[in-house]
């Protein structure tokens, strides 16, 4: 009896990951398929580094994470929360590994106490508060290529952040750590306050990344 030829496997899907700081994608495993770019924090980082990208190899899909900040009462710490483009064909996925379908306020800055947070919620009625996803995702759209925006939340709106973050930036939008550690030196309470986030900020990646681990082509 001759066996019957099998039909090829469709190809895989050249999948860009992007996150802003490493921290945000510490616990991604990324399949052979997936490439992972850090573009730094803000709409200017995010928008040269996925023009730069997008030229040199064209992507089929394109997916933002990282953390993002709840103004919604209704989202929780580690939620994993989504917009995603209909062609990905990637929103039962999601539905299924848990996340919540939210929508996006792309800012400039960090939202630092619960009552900014409330404020912008009321005035704004938009979920979820991040850096760099709008710009990454009207990019992709302007070229064609299906996105989608997966995030985790690592402060909720009942949440204030130790400290303005926004405050430790330097001109290129990235962390100044001498300046962090003036503060830290001047106000040793900050430590604490500190450890406190980086435990909330760790069990957002890990379920941001048991998420993407399982919706990812």
């Amino acid at each position: 009896m001759i066996p019957s030829p099998q039909e090829p496997s469709p190809p895989l899907l050249d999948v860009l990951v992007c996150f802003a700081v490493r921290e945000e994608g510490r616990f991604f495993k990324p399949k052979p398929n997936h490439r992972v770019v850090y573009t730094g924090m803000g709409r200017n980082n995010a928008a040269r580094v996925i023009e730069e990208r997008c030229a040199a190899r064209r992507p089929d899909l394109v997916v933002t994470c990282g953390f993002a900040g709840g103004l919604n009462p209704t989202f929780s710490e580690s939620d994993v929360v989504f917009d995603a483009d209909l062609e990905t064909q990637l929103e039962s996925k999601l539905h299924d590994a848990g996340a919540k379908r939210a929508t996006f306020f792309c800012t400039n800055r960090v939202a630092i106490t619960s009552d900014e947070k409330m404020r912008l919620w009321r005035n704004i009625a938009m979920d979820i508060l991040e850096m760099e996803s709008e710009t990454i995702r009207d990019h992709c759209r302007d070229l064609g290529i299906p996105g989608a925006t997966i995030r985790t939340i690592s402060d909720s709106a009942h949440d204030d952040l130790p400290l303005d973050f926004t405050l430790l930036m330097n001109n290129r939008q990235h962390v100044n750590y001498k300046k962090m550690s003036w503060l830290l030196l001047k106000s040793p309470r900050l430590i604490i306050d500190l450890l406190a986030f980086q435990k909330k900020a760790t069990d957002a990646a890990q379920a941001l990344a048991t998420c993407l681990e399982k919706v990812l082509p």
